[in-house]
């Protein structure tokens, strides 16, 4: 209830007759428990296969090729931090942690980022989690290069142009059919990590209203709505076992790597113009 309505433990407390300390620290245990039990059978690192499964959904479904994701932060409104001064405050005037999402062509969610300062920028957040480092060290089981463009995700203009993030090209470009074309056609693929946070947003109302938790808590809260997310969207089946450990790293499943170092700014330019070539080819302009 407290997930699905955003009440305050005050209320929800005292629909149950129960003290709002009390209310609170269930609310808490069981997020810990569908983390620890649904976290790797619903947000797991894909294999190989996954991700070609994926690039496929993308270009039958959204019409872009060799896409394995579309990657947004989205604002999580959340009650001031004692003591944190304007770390979590953010352009929109708000207190908020960020939820970063990459997200696949059906909606569900590959892998997520959550807890970085409403201050920051999506593309620092990005670079800094544990997944973008993956991503960038080719260590997520992603196929190897093809003749066309690598695989990879696609983002707006927040993010960077990188070998494997295509980013639109600038509104001044635009005038050119062939970039004005591959924009439209990234920004309809890309869509659909908003419409999941959309779908997101009306199943679970909290995010309609100011989470009342600590930054630790509500990252659990958070990262459970996302994996009941791609729970009700597989139709998902699971036998709970309770663990003895309670808690839970609430960013991701990934081990700590180092970070990349170097560019590769040329090779990136030449991969966005790959696509926008073939976009516009007979092979690739949509029917």
């Amino acid at each position: 209830r407290f997930l699905a309505t955003g009440d305050s433990f005050k209320s929800t407390a005292f629909s149950y007759h129960l003290g709002r300390k009390t209310m609170q620290n269930i609310v808490v245990d069981v997020c810990n428990v569908i983390i620890q039990q649904l976290l790797e059978l619903y947000m797991p690192i894909p294999t190989n296969e996954k991700w070609c499964r994926i690039a496929n959904a993308f270009w039958n479904a959204w019409n872009f090729p060799n896409c394995v994701g579309a990657i947004a932060g989205k604002h999580v409104v959340i009650t001031a931090p004692a003591n944190s001064g304007c770390l979590y405050f953010n352009y929109k005037k708000t207190f908020s942690i960020m939820l970063m999402a990459l997200v696949d062509a059906n909606y569900n969610s590959t892998a997520v980022d959550i807890g970085a300062y409403g201050k920051n920028s999506d593309w620092g957040i990005f670079a800094n989690s544990k997944f973008g480092k993956y991503l960038a060290q080719k260590k997520l089981n992603i196929p190897e290069d093809k003749p066309f463009p690598a695989l990879g995700i696609i983002g707006d203009e927040a993010f960077p142009l990188k070998t494997y993030l295509m980013r639109p090209y600038p509104a001044s470009q635009e005038a050119d059919l062939t970039k004005s074309n591959f924009n439209k056609r990234l920004s309809r693929a890309r869509k659909v990590v908003e419409n999941a946070f959309g779908i997101l947003t009306q199943k679970f109302r909290l995010y309609n209203r100011r989470i009342q938790l600590k930054p630790k808590n509500a990252e659990k809260v958070i990262l459970t709505t996302c994996i009941l997310h791609n729970f009700i969207k597989t139709g998902g089946n699971v036998n709970f076992h309770v663990q003895d450990q309670t808690s839970h790293n609430s960013r991701n499943n990934f081990n700590t790597i180092r970070r990349q170092g170097g560019k590769s700014q040329d090779a990136a330019f030449r991969i966005r113009e790959q696509f926008a070539r073939f976009l516009n080819s007979p092979e690739g302009r949509m029917g």
